[in-house]
Order: structure tokens, then C-alpha cells, then sequence
């Protein structure tokens, strides 16, 4: 393990330092969001998922049921917090279901 310093590094700092000087947060972030969706929201919503993107700090998620869709609508503010919660971090403000 290199050393700078005489400082000893733990890995996840290293890891943590290659991510950033590379920009590989965003990349990560948007493969953590539809694991904590699959998650979130159990493999009944999930079989009628079909595409999950992030932007920004938005949330599109595209559903293959519109009655899905609409009972959904009605509980985003909930969502919103329970996948921000299963990321650990305030990264999601507002969903869009298609």
C-alpha cells in the first residue's frame, strides 16, 4: 500500500479518493438508485418497472401499467424518502413516473 507522509490509508479511503478524482460518483449513483427502487419497492412494482434513470436530482421512472402509475402519484413525496433513505443520502427531490 503506497504511503504519503508516513500516513497510512484505510482501502475504503482509497477507494473512496479513486472515485472522486475519476467522477465516478454520478455513475455510482445512478446504479444504487434502481437497486434501493427494486428495493424500496418490493418485486410486485418491479415487474412493471421498466426503466429507471436518474438526472440531476430527479427520478424518472417509467411504468408499464398506468393504474400503477396513478396509485403511485399519490405517495411520491414517500417514495422520494424511502429511496433517499435505502442510499444513505438526500440524492433524489423529485420523481417523475411515465
Amino acid at each position: 500500500m503506497a504511503r504519503r507522509n508516513k500516513e497510512e490509508s484505510t482501502l475504503g479511503d482509497v477507494i473512496k479518493d479513486f472515485i472522486e478524482a475519476n467522477r465516478l460518483q454520478n455513475g455510482l449513483d445512478k446504479v444504487s438508485v434502481k437497486e434501493a427502487w427494486h428495493n424500496v419497492m418490493g418485486n410486485a412494482i418491479s415487474n412493471y418497472t421498466t426503466a429507471i434513470k436518474l438526472e440531476r436530482e430527479v427520478l424518472y421512472v417509467q411504468l408499464s401499467s398506468s393504474v400503477l402509475r396513478e396509485e403511485l402519484s399519490y405517495g411520491k413525496e414517500k417514495i422520494i424518502k424511502l429511496v433517499n433513505e435505502e442510499l444513505g443520502k438526500e440524492l433524489i427531490q423529485k420523481l417523475v413516473l411515465r
